[in-house]
């Protein structure tokens, strides 16, 4: 692969990749030796394992098996997860708690590791958030906070357009922020200067709502 891929999911409800999402996938992920998941709940231990197994189970249904896959939490010294993440065909960032996510990779110096590491990165709510240069995550706080800056595209997931108070809120945020509210079954692809995406996702921007298609996120990359 001569160029980094990285995926933002929302969230899967089925617990199954849609189909555009899963010809996305296969036409990427070409090498699958080792998928390294990050947990967005580093001392829920069981959950992340269970969680783990559910999430490969989604790659092998739609033919994508890797030879291995290990979740990185804080079970693990920071120098074996490093190692893991060298070693990884794809990193995928949890769903979970932002905050303790985003946290746990910055105590751990993971952050600075999976952003020097060109692989494929993959994350799915919190790890979608995470991902942006501006990561915002309003059940906290309307305040933009530092992410890992692996692109410039601030994602809300598991928008629902019907909830004005949330929309309310993400337009207002917009003003100074343009913000990718993702509906679930929805992602954003971008692999070098390619950028592309599927499933309901609105651009908001300057207190105004449109289909991200005629919206401006490929002037901001």
């Amino acid at each position: 692969m001569g160029y980094r891929v990285l995926g933002f999911f929302s969230g899967f409800p089925s617990h199954r990749f849609p189909r555009g999402v899963a010809e996305r996938l296969r036409e990427d992920l070409t090498q699958r030796g080792s998928l390294v998941f990050v947990s967005a709940w580093p001392a829920e231990h069981a959950k992340n394992d269970r969680d783990a197994v559910g999430m490969h189970g989604m790659f092998e249904e739609i033919g994508l098996p890797f030879a291995q896959h290990r979740v990185i939490d804080n079970r693990m010294e920071s120098s074996h997860a490093t190692r893991l993440i060298h070693e990884a065909s794809c990193v995928f960032l949890m769903g979970g708690h932002p905050g303790l996510q985003l946290q746990f990779l910055r105590e751990t110096s993971l952050d600075t590791v999976i952003c020097d590491t060109p692989v494929a990165v993959l994350g799915v709510s919190a790890g979608a958030i995470n991902m942006a240069k501006r990561s915002l995550d309003t059940k906290e706080s309307p305040v933009p906070y530092k992410g890992l800056g692996l692109a410039d595209i601030t994602v809300k997931p598991h928008f629902e357009p019907e909830n004005q108070q949330v929309l309310s809120t993400l337009l207002r945020i917009s003003m100074d922020l343009p913000i990718c509210a993702m509906e679930d079954d929805s992602a954003i692809f971008v692999a070098g200067d390619r950028i592309s995406s599927m499933g309901q996702i609105h651009w908001i921007h300057k207190g105004k709502t449109c289909p991200l298609w005629q919206g401006g996120l490929l002037k901001q990359l």
